[in-house]
């Protein structure tokens, strides 16, 4: 038998003979991988949903009042309305529809949207009815079937939004920017701001010709400083890089977990390491060398963070499943690349808390260690 077979023996044979402390090692290290995958994916899930769901809306190019934040609803509406004619006047621009947004955060966290729901459905493919059909009255509202589903409402709900009440008339597929729509003048009227509008988007004769359109904006007088983006440009903005505090969000989601894990793993090391005082008084007068010692430990400890990774990767899987099918608004996407970062960091994390332990292991003098009881 050679030498790495007898260490792979005598690790598993560790790990099995202290099954308790081998298996809250595991659990461990399952809890860092899923805290990474379940949360990054939760936010990078947002983030790709709002970004689809912005796409479908259909237009070409954004106008937004100067120095308009890039997250849809955080703005208010200080945008006269009229600047939707004198879009409308501009060679190569189709369709212009006036939006107001307002972002709502009882219950829960979400962008409502005053339309007009003419102008809106000609920005691209129309609303399509599952149940219902478009606004008959003032207090009505659409909703889209993820935001139906997870809030159980179907035509003739009543819902509460701005301390109003709406009546649902009609529900619709998901993907065309908002979950629930409203007529633009009652949210108007509601928000005290008659006449304004957050954002008007633009449909141009030709999709080729939407950097044009945003450069004949650009040139109007008094429109100079509003913030024209084209829908291409819009959506390559929607990256956790280009997001405010996105990227340090993720950043301390990885530092927490990785502390986690590297807790966990110094404690458990340790511990074992102590334990077993005499077994490596008796390697070490069998000649095994400081290295071995340490390589033996390490080993130990990759083995656990590996079998805690597939598990955390498993339970990963399990709960956006199950998030996704009790909440039809809150996507989680657990991208490839996330689990390859999420393995590395569970198993660097174990290896830090690993070295002291294999250091003190590798440094215990055999006569000493053989006399420990």
């Amino acid at each position: 038998m050679s030498q790495t077979d007898s260490m792979n023996r005598m690790i598993l044979a560790n790990l099995v003979h202290r099954p308790i402390r081998s298996l809250i090692s595991v659990i461990a290290i399952a809890v860092e991988v899923t805290l990474i995958l379940v949360i990054v994916g939760f936010s990078l899930g947002m983030l790709n949903d709002s970004k689809q769901r912005q796409a479908g809306i259909g237009a070409d190019v954004m106008v937004q009042p100067p120095g308009a934040s890039a997250l849809m609803g955080v703005s208010n509406a200080p945008v006269p309305i009229r600047v939707a004619d004198v879009l409308r006047k501009l060679p190569h621009v189709q369709v212009v529809s006036p939006v107001i947004m307002q972002l709502s955060t009882t219950g829960t966290v979400e962008v409502l949207s005053g339309i007009d729901l003419d102008t809106y459905n000609q920005l691209g493919a129309p609303f399509r009815y599952i149940a219902g059909g478009p606004f008959t009255k003032p207090d009505d509202v659409i909703v889209d079937d993820y935001a139906a589903s997870s809030q159980n409402l179907h035509v003739g709900s009543t819902i509460t939004a701005l301390n109003h009440e709406f009546q649902v008339c009609g529900i619709v597929e998901h993907g065309k920017g908002s979950r629930k729509f409203f007529p633009i003048q009652t949210l108007q009227d509601l928000l005290g701001a008659q006449g304004k509008a957050s954002i008007f988007y633009v449909k141009a004769d030709d999709p080729s010709n939407a950097d044009l359109v945003a450069k004949e904006i650009r040139s109007v007088p008094g429109l100079q400083q509003y913030t024209v983006r084209s829908m291409r440009e819009y959506l390559s903005m929607l990256t956790p890089e280009s997001l405010p505090g996105l990227n340090k969000f993720i950043d301390v989601v990885v530092g927490v977990s990785m502390v986690i894990g590297f807790i966990v793993i110094f404690q458990a090391m340790y511990a074992a390491v102590m334990e077993r005082t005499r077994e490596i008084g008796i390697l070490k007068s069998l000649g095994a060398s400081k290295l071995y010692i340490v390589n033996l430990v390490l080993r130990e400890t990759v083995l656990l963070a590996i079998i805690g990774a597939i598990l955390g990767i498993i339970i990963s899987f399990v709960a956006s499943h199950a998030i996704v099918a009790r909440f039809r608004t809150l996507p989680v996407v657990i991208q490839t690349n996330w689990i390859g970062y999420a393995i590395i960091i569970a198993i660097v994390g174990a290896i830090l808390g690993a070295v002291y332990p294999a250091y003190k292991a590798a440094q215990k003098d055999p006569i000493d260690a053989l006399a420990y009881e």
